[in-house]
């Protein structure tokens, strides 16, 4: 039987080595690198690294093919949650548990440190194999992806969207396609890379993708249960702001317990686009049921 706990922890552990291993490389810290790693050493899930290598996994390759993938999509995310913390985003005082960014160092060298995130992201991503190739059609499309998942047409826009929404009310479409950029973009381009990079079919990525556009707005959805009903000591963060904020979110839409179900039908549908995968798909499935039944 598959163990997703032992699965999450031998990923992760991979993920935050080779991380370790691309700040090795940067040299002398100062101010701005110790940022960067407060922010990105603080914890959490790593869940889109580990989808990535997931995906790379079903496709037939070894998860580790997938790590410089998975690194720079941790390093994106991690620069996004450094800027959604800012005073002029959400003012969060709290992320994983610790101060945000700025509050442990100052609003500048916030910004600074999630600059320097996202362009490291793509360095990571650009360098050439161990061998001294250079950079290959297959790393090029995968920089083409995961730059529109986290640009103006994937993340970056929908935290745009998310900000001008505040205080108004939005339509469930609406707010459905704002969460597929904001958050979804991110997770769909995770898996697609991942299966790119390790060589899988136009199908088996087109396959992937849908899966991830799934599992990635019912991982939003479940955030907005859990910010209604969540533990503040589990989440690390705190809970009520999205009301606070006069958020449009699905439990003000749809109800908590209709939320709730919509997560669920949301991951079927995830589970039903790669129900051709043999078993080398079994850590995404178990990280689709995982999404979707989490505490934090």
């Amino acid at each position: 039987m598959f163990e997703l706990p032992s699965y999450l922890d031998a990923r992760r552990r991979q993920v935050e080595a080779a991380l370790a291993r691309v700040f090795e490389e940067l040299g002398s810290p100062g101010r701005l690198i110790d940022a960067m790693r407060y922010s990105l050493t603080a914890g959490g899930k790593r869940l889109r690294p580990v989808l990535c290598m997931a995906a790379c996994e079903a496709v037939g390759a070894k998860p580790e093919v997938a790590l410089k993938p998975a690194c720079a999509l941790e390093l994106i995310h991690t620069y996004s949650l450094i800027h959604d913390d800012l005073p002029a985003m959400d003012d969060d005082a709290l992320r994983r548990g610790q101060p945000t960014c700025h509050v442990a160092f100052d609003e500048a060298t916030a910004i600074l440190a999630g600059d320097a995130l996202l362009t490291l992201a793509f360095q990571v991503l650009a360098q050439p194999s161990a061998d001294g190739r250079p950079a290959t059609e297959t790393q090029i499309a995968v920089i083409a992806r995961i730059s529109r998942a986290a640009g103006c047409r994937g993340m970056v826009e929908g935290q745009m969207r998310d900000i001008a929404a505040e205080g108004r009310p939005m339509a469930l479409d609406r707010l459905a396609e704002l969460h597929g950029l904001k958050t979804g973009a991110l997770i769909t381009a995770a898996v697609g890379s991942g299966a790119l990079w390790a060589g899988g079919s136009e199908a088996q990525v087109r396959a992937l993708e849908h899966f991830g556009a799934k599992i990635g707005l019912a991982f939003q959805v479940t955030d907005d249960n859990l910010n209604v009903e969540g533990d503040p000591a589990e989440l690390g963060k705190a809970v009520g702001t999205d009301a606070a904020r006069s958020k449009t979110t699905y439990p003000v839409l749809l109800g908590l317990e209709r939320s709730k179900a919509l997560a669920r039908e949301l991951v079927g549908e995830g589970l039903q686009a790669i129900a051709a995968f043999d078993t080398k798909a079994d850590p995404l499935r178990a990280i689709a049921n995982y999404i979707v039944n989490r505490r934090r």
